[in-house]
């Protein structure tokens, strides 16, 4: 009679360090791992941004993009941009998210970034949820930009990469004022909404949006322009 092996689990503390989940995945041969995490699923206008991101060698300093400062931020991201082993963006404008819906957006927008990565990941960790349909073997993580390095870098870049967008979004639409709220639903926000109406930019198929009517028409490269 065989008897099927079963691997002994590998048990991660939360105490264990940021750098806990990518040592215990190393130790069972399932290296490199990639962290994902978006930027943007909150807010009424703008795209959804994901990122994946497989580091190189150690960065101190990495948490939670939004318990950092803007200049923490991008600090960190050109360190990231600089050593990581691989990092890819995934940009999803407002029209994908409104014909699609924000939760299956954002599952595509994940699955769109591992494959997008230039190297092969042994082991996904994904912030928050798990993933369906990655190529390798996955895990969410709840407060993952909180407890595990790679999905910290993922959120730095996700969130830099989103807020430099809304920053050339609000120079070409400073009546909304983009590059303050960084299209969240900010009471300045919606003053904006109700007294200009929406632009393609804005999701419409949000409440908050759909509420203030109808409004100007704006080609679909303008809506997706600004840095990656």
């Amino acid at each position: 009679m065989t008897v099927a092996f079963r691997p002994t689990p590998s048990v991660v503390r939360r105490d264990s360090g940021l750098y806990g989940y990518e040592r215990a995945l190393a130790r069972r041969g399932l290296g490199p791992v990639a962290g994902v995490d978006e930027a943007g699923r909150g807010a009424c206008a703008g795209p959804l941004v994901v990122a994946a991101v497989v580091l190189g060698r150690r960065i101190d300093g990495l948490s939670d993009s939004k318990l950092l400062t803007a200049a923490r931020r991008e600090s960190l991201y050109e360190r990231i941009a600089a050593t990581a082993g691989a990092v890819s963006v995934v940009v999803i404008d407002p029209a994908e998210i409104d014909a699609r819906g924000l939760h299956k957006s954002n599952i595509e927008g994940m699955r769109r970034a591992v494959a997008r990565l230039a190297c092969d990941p042994g082991y996904v960790l994904t912030d928050g949820f798990p993933v369906p349909g990655l190529p390798v073997p996955s895990l969410g993580v709840w407060k993952g930009d909180q407890v595990a390095a790679c999905v910290a870098a993922a959120s730095i870049v996700a969130k830099v990469t989103r807020d430099r967008m809304m920053t050339a979004l609000g120079e070409r639409h400073p009546e909304y004022g983009f590059a303050v709220h960084k299209g969240y639903g900010t009471v300045g926000h919606r003053r904006a909404l109700e007294m200009y109406g929406p632009c393609p930019a804005h999701r419409f198929s949000f409440a908050t949006v759909a509420r203030s009517g109808p409004g100007e028409v704006m080609s679909e490269n303008e809506v997706g322009a600004g840095p990656a």
